[in-house]
């Protein structure tokens, strides 16, 4: 990420309030409401208008590559003509892409923030479709490439030297030449992507915009709207009542959409069949390692691996049930630390110094590009309604990182800032 009386008392309550939009505290305050976007400080909020300034900038750069998609066209059955040709058509799909990437990223990095945003989910659906008539535009590309004999593209790499930056990528194409289609078929599955893509969506729509979670009560009597930040801070600190109450209640969440995640699930699982069987893998494991060159023995001996190991896991499994002093082990006691509980909890600013501390063996220059990103607009740090859940980091060619947390305040959130910001900094 991922990732919710008396005149003295009511006092305190608001100072407290604001304490959780700092801290991400889950036990302070007394309804547990899960934050709304506006409520959280702009200096927590990553800046998207790094990338466009207001939907205005992103529908002129949307413009222009839907007017400028026909321009490869031009290139269509000339690039094994001459080096020049070959190199000014994948220059130009390189531009067009990295319009389309910025457009893209921008469209689902605003959605992430609020995923019951109609205008962004619509963002969203109107590049989804421009991204594959794109595709389908430059369809003929690897085909074409793959019908140039090795020795004319050797000449080609040979003769032209702004080619080299394109020879891992032309070098990569020639290995999964049997799995490239024609120009016809690479056009198709170009734009049936929207549609490969909707299992994903459908997922995503449900997990973060329809999802809720439940609510709880905790320990003190207090009801608690359950994140999923919250909800894994009660795993890892919890009493074992208010663990299972939690677990319960959102088990119970989960199979009210039970039937729409199986189908979900299903159609994902016959898009990859189907894609699999199409480039002509002899399973979808083979095509989904064989994009990064990898054996699907890498796999195979790993789940192995694992499989003849597992008797440390058994023994943690017992000692655990010895330390809790429980006679049946369920789901929610294996999140407990064995150790001393710990209910500390880190601010942003705490997290970021252990950080800064932590990295300083990788030098000064890191640390100093790694502040300046954490005070920069890379990092949209807290938890609330309809963000989506986890951490990840992404971004274009053109823009700095962007790192999706959902910070509560647990030490593990150290680990994730910690983790993203390792990404981001590559």
């Amino acid at each position: 990420m991922k990732q919710r009386q008396n005149l003295i008392f009511t006092i305190f309550l608001s100072l407290i309030l604001s304490l959780i939009l700092i801290s991400g505290l889950i036990f302070a305050d007394e309804s547990g409401s899960i934050p709304q976007r506006d409520e959280i400080e702009d200096n927590y909020k990553w800046q998207v208008e790094d990338i466009y300034t207001d939907s205005a900038a992103w529908e002129k750069d949307f413009t222009y590559l839907k007017d400028n998609l026909d321009r490869l066209n031009n290139f269509k059955g000339k690039l094994s003509e001459s080096s020049d040709n070959l190199l000014s058509c994948l220059k130009l799909s390189d531009s067009l892409t990295i319009i389309d990437e910025n457009l893209y990223v921008y469209a689902y990095l605003k959605l992430d923030e609020d995923n019951r945003k109609s205008n962004y989910q619509e963002l969203g659906g109107r590049i989804t479709s421009l991204e594959a008539k794109l595709k389908a535009a430059a369809s003929f590309i690897e085909p074409e490439i793959l019908s140039i004999s090795g020795e004319k593209l050797n000449s080609f790499l040979s003769s032209n030297p702004e080619l080299d930056e394109y020879r891992f990528y032309l070098e990569d194409l020639m290995r999964q030449k049997e799995h490239i289609l024609s120009e016809k078929e690479e056009a198709l599955l170009a734009m049936a992507s929207p549609v490969m893509g909707a299992a994903r969506e459908i997922f995503s729509m449900v997990d973060n915009a329809d999802f809720k979670l439940g609510s709880v009560i905790d320990d003190n009597g207090n009801k608690i709207d359950l994140t999923r930040g919250r909800y894994y801070r009660i795993l890892d600190e919890g009493s074992r009542e208010l663990r299972k109450a939690a677990m319960d209640t959102v088990n119970t969440q989960n199979k009210k959409y039970l039937n729409t995640i199986a189908a979900t699930l299903g159609s994902s699982v016959i898009k990859d069949w189907f894609l699999a069987q199409t480039r002509g893998y002899n399973s979808c494991v083979e095509h989904a390692l064989d994009k990064n060159n990898i054996p699907t023995d890498v796999l195979y001996n790993l789940v192995d691996a694992v499989n003849a190991n597992l008797e440390p896991l058994h023994k943690l499994t017992r000692l655990r049930k010895k330390v809790l002093g429980v006679d049946t082990l369920f789901k929610h006691d294996l999140y407990i630390p064995l150790g001393p509980k710990s209910t500390k909890s880190y601010s942003y600013e705490e997290a970021k110094g252990m950080v800064f501390e932590g990295l300083q063996p990788m030098g000064k220059r890191y640390v100093d590009d790694l502040k300046m990103g954490l005070n920069s607009g890379w990092v949209d740090v807290y938890e609330t309604e309809g963000k989506a859940t986890g951490a990840y980091q992404w971004g274009t060619f053109t823009s700095h990182p962007y790192v999706m947390l959902n910070f509560t305040g647990r030490l593990d959130d150290v680990f994730t800032l910690a983790h993203e910001m390792g990404h981001a900094m590559n």
